[in-house]
């Protein structure tokens, strides 16, 4: 399970700064181990660590100059499920939604493919269903129940979001090419 992702380096010692994904306060501790997930994947030790500009800085166990750490930039650092920390009712893990079945109002819109962070205060959820791809921000406002049990999120996302993040059909990407031309005619008169 992802607790933070490495951005980039922070110091001449090996240091790097990560944004964190988990909401539990003191996740993390000098000598915890941790798995560094990139093309392969890394087991890390926890030296050091401290809160820098809305990131978290670590320095682990033999990583010690800029060229070691920015081996490690865009890793997902990791944790066994095993090891996941206790969650009070009513809370998720965000990474246990990918390979969920996602509904709004009822009506199945797709499978959640993969959560991003970092568009705005809430995650945006990747939603994937026949070819068209959907942004939706897993915003407790919209948000019915996450049933893990079934694989399923439920919400109600305002009226229209669905259209708003709905990729272009042929159509209408003809319609917006056609109104391009006609303005790059108008330039040249």
């Amino acid at each position: 399970m992802t607790l933070a992702r490495v951005v980039k380096t922070q110091g001449r010692r090996g240091e790097l700064a990560a944004e964190v994904h988990s909401d539990v306060p003191d996740r993390f501790a000098p000598g915890m181990k941790l798995s560094a997930l990139m093309a392969t994947r890394r087991e890390l030790e926890i030296e050091d660590l401290w809160p820098h500009k809305g990131l978290l800085v670590f320095k682990f166990a033999g990583v010690d100059s800029i060229s070691d750490a920015e081996k490690l930039i865009g890793a997902e650092l990791q944790v066994p499920r095993a090891e996941r920390a206790s969650l009070e009712p009513g809370w998720t893990y965000v990474s246990d939604l990918v390979g969920c079945t996602l509904f709004d109002h009822g009506r199945e819109v797709g499978r959640v493919d993969d959560v991003q962070f970092g568009a705005g205060e809430a995650p945006l959820l990747i939603v994937a269903d026949e070819g068209k791809t959907f942004e939706i921000p897993f915003a407790e406002a919209y948000l019915e129940r996450v049933d893990a049990a079934r694989r399923e999120v439920r919400m109600n996302l305002p009226e229209g979001m669905l259209e708003i993040n709905a990729p272009m059909t042929e159509d209408e990407k003809r319609e917006q090419q056609a109104a391009r031309d006609r303005g790059k005619k108008r330039e040249k008169k």
